[in-house]
């Protein structure tokens, strides 16, 4: 499976459709895009990090999301209404701050649902951090809508 859409697309997607993710200024980054895989960068910094000086759950959660997410819309194109209907995540060791990675790949990617994993790792270490699995719900389209904006029927 191929990707459709380049890092550029997907990063214009989600500064239209996701301001709040913050773009480039927020710490996300789409650094890697293959056939079923994307690689995203968060730079963790003080907003990032929970008591005890280590990077809090939540953002580990939302790195995995967005990793995930994108990753299926880059093979399936700018579909702004697939959405989450799960995400497990196990924690495995205390990230420390600073760039974090999140290496998705998809499991299975049809019609209407997508399965993806995600490790994480501090940038520069193979150790993962946490394993997420999420799945995706996938609207369905109207005919001639592949590659464009989503229509839900």
């Amino acid at each position: 499976m191929q990707p459709i859409m380049t890092i550029p697309e997907l990063d214009a997607f989600l500064e239209s459709e996701f301001p709040q993710l913050g773009g480039r200024d927020g710490g996300f980054s789409i650094v890697a895009l293959e056939s079923g895989q994307l690689t995203m960068r968060l730079l963790a910094d003080d907003r990032h990090l929970r008591p005890g000086g280590t990077v809090s759950g939540p953002t580990l959660f939302t790195l995995a999301d967005v990793a995930a997410y994108v990753a299926v819309l880059a093979h399936i194109g700018p579909v702004a209404h697939a959405v989450t209907t799960n995400l497990s995540i196990n924690f495995l060791r205390k990230p420390k701050p600073g760039p974090l990675i999140g290496s998705a790949r998809i499991l299975k990617l049809g019609q209407r649902l997508a399965v993806v994993e995600v490790a994480m790792t501090n940038e520069g270490h193979d150790e993962v951090l946490a394993h997420a699995v999420a799945t995706y719900s996938i609207p369905p389209r109207q005919a001639g809508t592949e590659g464009g904006k989503d229509k839900v029927t």
